[in-house]
């Protein structure tokens, strides 16, 4: 396979399972496009132009030429310059590595990664907040995390990809996607009505039954495992947290139990004070779970796939 197959199949992927669906993706690809013909020739330049056919703006190649072809890549959730050197060291030692496969955006991916977060203002109108409030809420989170990412050191990995020439992508939002989508089939499925249901039906895909083997397995952390689990809103995607205000907005809107891969102590809190409950499910195996449902589309086609730096490698082939 080529890197551009690799890149188009996690594009093609995303959109399938995209929370918005695949008209809405098209109408936001439509909107960006008119927003680029507005424009005056001398601000097309600097206008990310792959984003009028990639809706995800942290997801992309970062470097290397797409037209290589690829028989073997080293996947993981985080591939900074550690993983990067132990890319070439696996080359030293006679392992052919033809691309590096990131979960976690690096590069402009990550200097990006606010402009996926739109995607909670559809998420939350889903659950019935109305798309201004959504919109209102979102806001000021929005640019607060593109503030935030401004000044680190985006392309310390990518700079070291490049001296030692392998190429390296990120698949962030399709595959927060493709997880999401499996654990939403999954508990309809199943239909739990306790909070321990859940934890119980996570515990029996893979990737999760693993993280309990390293002690970082779904977890309770507000409400109780006996407790009614009510509608359950699974939170895997958006690039990263949204609006704490928003809790308030999902309690009304009749959310019961929030099913995520991470929460910070705040968030936590603010979700408990609207008697939310929130299961985590686990960071990496929620990551390894949304890039293994990717990484299996790439085995199917003869590219071999060597786990590092978190992955929990399981095929559904």
């Amino acid at each position: 396979m080529r890197i551009q197959e690799i890149y188009e199949i996690a594009i093609r992927k995303g959109i399938a399972v995209d929370p918005r669906g695949e008209e809405g993706v098209r109408k936001e690809l439509a909107r960006r496009k008119k927003d680029f013909d507005d424009l005056q020739e001398s601000e097309k330049k600097d206008f990310d132009q792959e984003s009028l056919r990639n809706p995800y703006s942290d997801t992309r190649v970062l470097c290397g030429d797409s037209e290589l072809d690829v028989r073997v890549v080293l996947a993981g959730i985080d591939m900074e310059v550690g993983e990067v050197l132990l890319a070439d060291r696996l080359r030293e030692k006679g392992k052919r590595i033809d691309l590096i496969i990131s979960h976690h955006p690096e590069g402009k991916a990550l200097a990006a990664l606010y402009g996926v977060m739109h995607i909670q203002e559809d998420e939350l109108h889903q659950l019935g907040v109305p798309i201004n409030v959504a919109e209102g809420l979102m806001a000021g989170r929005i640019a607060e995390v593109e503030r935030r990412f401004m000044p680190m050191n985006h392309n310390r990995s990518v700079d070291a990809a490049a001296l030692l020439g392998i190429p390296l992508m990120c698949v962030h939002t399709p595959a927060d996607n493709l997880v999401q989508d499996f654990l939403n089939r999954h508990f309809a499925k199943n239909e739990p009505e306790r909070v321990g249901d859940i934890v119980t039906l996570l515990k029996d895909i893979p990737e999760y039954r693993e993280a309990v083997k390293r002690n970082a397995g779904p977890k309770i952390v507000a409400g109780k495992e006996k407790g009614s689990a009510g509608k359950i809103f699974v939170d895997m995607t958006g690039g990263t947290s949204g609006a704490k205000e928003s809790f308030e907005k999902m309690a009304a809107a009749g959310v019961g139990t929030i099913v995520g891969m991470h929460m910070s102590e705040p968030y936590r809190k603010e979700a408990e004070k609207h008697h939310i409950n929130v299961v985590i499910a686990g960071h990496m195996a929620s990551d390894s779970l949304g890039l293994n449902l990717f990484l299996d589309e790439l085995v199917q086609r003869g590219v071999e796939v060597i786990p590092c730096s978190g992955l929990l490698r399981v095929s559904r082939l």
